[in-house]
């Protein structure tokens, strides 16, 4: 004869508590199904019936119970574990290091925490512990290009020495031409944004063409003036130069920052250029567009009205663009501060050549 299952006696004011754990929804799944093997304990449900219905073992029903009745509520929760966890030794360490900075794992490009911990024989935890010592960060990527530019020094000096020290009664616009703007619709409606569901479009797309703009971004005030156009050649690079041209006051003189487009440098800009001396042309190094203010305006408009518009017909891309232009100067312009002196890049480039060279020296 199977051995009677002795009476289970829960305090009333502990039913309450478990049975308030089951109402919220915010009670921890191993709570909620003790707090159910307890409730079912004093309602005499066998610890067999109990251990099928919530898929547990008949040992684990016994266990809780013999906690509670040891040490009551609080014997429901976890106990701490003895001991401390295992230290990683300055040689595993060390290992560890060598492996995340001058070794790929065979079946992947750069190594993940899971990867990491198998190679080195330790737990996902102690390779992270390790990685944030260290900072490092092996599933982060950066794109760099250093610039050969032979007259890069002289160029960053005078750039971002408009920036920090303006020169009076003077602009300063930093100009750069955003190419190829895809007017791209999409191939069924969105379903729009509501509770309990993002905002969601198809992966596919139809093209309507194509719009280019030219924008001067002013450092002192944050406005710009744009121009869009269906081709970026020096006729429209021109056009843009008369456009501020009409659009700022002619008693200052216009330091402009732009690249070293072709299209910056034909003869008839040149020419134009010197029938109108106030224009001051500074030109940013090859590879070094992250010298221009302006490409952070861009960074801008692809973020708040380019990346999720969706557009018919490039005239609907053009009103978008002059939208977002006008609703930028009246409500979001803003002075443009740059905080990094032109030393501090110079030295922070030539750090990065002489670890570049390092590297292939080995």
């Amino acid at each position: 004869m199977p051995r009677a299952v002795a009476d289970f006696v829960l305090a009333p004011a502990d039913k309450a508590t478990l049975q308030g754990w089951l109402r919220k929804g915010l009670t921890p799944n191993r709570l909620a199904q003790r707090a159910r093997i307890l409730l079912s304990l004093a309602d005499h449900v066998p610890p067999k019936e109990i251990s099928a219905q919530y898929g547990t073992s008949v040992a684990s029903v016994f266990r809780w119970r013999a906690r509670y009745q040891e040490m009551g509520i609080a014997g429901l929760s976890d106990l701490p574990r003895p001991g401390q966890p295992r230290k990683l030794s300055q040689k595993k360490v060390r290992e560890i290091l060598t492996l995340t900075t001058q070794r790929i794992p065979a079946e992947a490009t750069h190594w993940s925490l899971r990867l990491m911990a198998r190679y080195a024989g330790t737990t996902i935890h102690q390779v992270q512990q390790v990685w944030q010592a260290a900072d490092l960060k092996p599933h982060r990527l950066q794109n760099f290009k250093i610039s050969n530019d032979p007259d890069f020094a002289q160029k960053v000096v005078d750039v971002v020495g408009l920036y920090m020290n303006p020169p009076e009664n003077a602009m300063v616009l930093s100009v750069d031409e955003k190419t190829q703007i895809q007017a791209l619709d999409r191939t069924q409606p969105m379903l729009p944004l509501r509770p309990g569901q993002i905002e969601r479009r198809t992966h596919d797309y139809k093209r309507h063409g194509t719009a280019s703009l030219y924008a001067a971004f002013d450092i002192l005030t944050g406005n710009v003036i744009g121009r869009i156009t269906t081709r970026h050649r020096a006729k429209e690079f021109l056009q843009f130069l008369r456009q501020i041209d009409r659009a700022t006051p002619a008693e200052l003189d216009l330091h402009v920052i732009l690249d070293n487009s072709s299209t910056h440098k034909t003869k008839e800009v040149k020419a134009w250029l010197s029938a109108h001396p106030r224009f001051k042309l500074h030109f940013t190094p090859t590879s070094a567009s992250w010298l221009n203010a302006v490409e952070r305006w861009f960074a801008q408009l692809e973020r708040r009205a380019l990346h999720r518009g969706v557009f018919g017909s490039v005239p609907e891309l053009r009103d978008a663009i002059r939208k977002f232009i006008d609703a930028h100067n009246a409500y979001s312009a803003k002075p443009f501060q740059w905080t990094k002196s032109a030393d501090a890049i110079l030295a922070k480039v030539e750090r990065a050549k002489n670890s570049i060279n390092g590297r292939n020296q080995n």
